[in-house]
């Protein structure tokens, strides 16, 4: 199988984020590279779902919350950007202040990408 650099890279996130989650369902806080993973992961897989930009940058902002991540982290991180394959192309979407703290009750994920 030959990959492209770029499809290398895709897997390379993928990989990440799955780590991530494993992490956090042990409880076990998230470094600066596992956060990052897990919301572009979260942005990849919704572009391929058929989200849009707008949709994908308000809800990447609900994917990793301040009580997921290790002390210092979340000031770290202030935008993830993420060129992600859409049905009519590729596009750059920016998450803004990705990592907030948990509000209110969210609602049960609509679809499998829904979960973080």
């Amino acid at each position: 199988m030959n990959l492209t650099p770029r499809e290398k890279d895709k897997l390379l996130i993928s990989m990440a984020a799955i780590v991530a989650r494993r992490r956090l369902e042990r409880g076990v806080k998230l470094n600066y590279p596992e956060a990052i993973a897990l919301i572009s992961d979260f942005v990849m897989e919704g572009a391929r779902d058929g989200h849009s930009v707008e949709d994908l940058m308000r809800r990447g902002a609900r994917v990793v919350f301040l009580e997921d991540v290790m002390e210092g982290v979340a000031e770290m991180i202030h935008d993830v950007q993420v060129e992600a394959t859409f049905p009519d192309g590729t596009k750059l979407v920016t998450v803004h202040n990705p990592i907030g703290p948990r509000l209110g009750v969210m609602s049960a994920p609509q679809n499998e990408h829904d979960k973080p």
